[in-house]
C-alpha cells in the first residue's frame, strides 16, 4: 500500500510504503531512483499493526520508479502504483507525484 501526504507550504510529498507481515516474513526494502537502488538506504520496518512499513520524503512533481526487493532477492511490484513498465518493458512500479 502506498499512502502520500504533502505537508504545509512545502515541496516534499511524505511516501509511506507498507506490505502486510504475512506476505513479507523476512526483511524487505523499497529501492528505486529515489535511493540509487540500494537495498540499504529503506529497509521496511515491522510494525505492530502487521504490516512492515517505511516513510521518504520526496519531491513533489516527480516520477520515480521503484521496487521492493526481498532478502531473498525476490523482486515485488507495488500494485497500488501509479504504473508499472520502464522503458525497457520490465515491470517497474512508477509514483507519479
Amino acid at each position: 500500500m502506498i499512502r502520500r501526504t504533502q505537508p504545509r507550504g512545502s515541496d516534499l510529498v511524505r511516501v509511506s510504503f507498507s506490505l502486510p507481515l504475512a506476505e513479507t516474513p523476512d526483511t524487505v526494502s523499497v529501492v528505486g531512483d529515489f535511493n540509487d537502488w540500494d537495498p540499504a538506504t529503506h529497509q521496511l520496518r515491522k510494525r505492530s499493526n502487521g504490516t512492515r512499513s517505511v516513510t521518504i520524503d520526496l519531491t513533489k512533481g516527480e516520477t520515480y520508479a521503484f521496487k521492493y526487493l526481498g532478502a531473498d532477492g525476490q523482486w515485488l511490484t507495488e500494485p497500488e502504483a501509479d504504473a508499472a513498465l520502464n522503458e525497457w518493458g520490465e515491470h517497474n512500479s512508477l509514483l507519479e507525484l
